[in-house]
C-alpha cells in the first residue's frame, strides 16, 4: 500500500479551546492506536487516564505507554478516541481505532483518506 502522511487536529474534550494542529502523521492502519507527542497532549490539558499499557513494536519489542481521551478532527470529520502519549523516539501515527471512529478508510492508489461510507447496523 506504501505509507502516506496526513495532517488533523487534536482537542481536549472537556475544553474544546485547547487544541493543536498536528500538520504530518502518518496513517497506519496496521496499529491500533494513534499516538501523538506526550508533550503536546500535556499542553492541551489531556491527561493520562490509562497507565503503563503494554504494546508490541513492529520489531517485537514490548514498551509501555499511557493513554489519555481525545478529539480527533480531519477536515469535516471527528471523533472522541484514546490517545497514545508518544515519548521521544515514537512516531505520530493515526492509527486504525481512530480511522474507524473518523468513518474514514485508505484509497491506497491515491495515497489518501476518503469517506467509507454508510455505517453497517445489525
Amino acid at each position: 500500500m506504501g505509507t502516506f502522511y496526513t495532517a488533523c487536529i487534536i482537542e481536549n474534550h472537556v475544553n474544546r479551546k485547547k487544541r493543536i494542529h498536528v500538520l504530518k502523521i502518518l496513517v497506519d492502519t496496521g496499529s491500533e492506536y494513534t499516538w501523538v507527542s506526550g508533550e503536546l497532549l500535556k499542553e492541551i490539558g489531556i491527561t493520562r487516564e490509562k497507565k503503563d499499557l503494554l504494546f508490541v513494536m513492529a520489531n517485537g519489542q514490548h514498551i509501555t505507554r499511557n493513554i489519555g481521551f481525545a478529539i480527533i478532527k480531519i477536515g469535516e470529520y471527528f471523533t472522541i478516541d484514546e490517545i497514545v502519549f508518544g515519548e521521544e523516539g515514537d512516531m505520530t501515527i493515526l492509527g486504525a481505532r481512530t480511522l474507524e471512529g473518523l468513518n474514514l478508510t485508505v484509497d491506497p492508489r491515491q495515497k489518501k483518506l476518503v469517506a467509507a461510507g454508510p455505517l453497517p447496523v445489525a
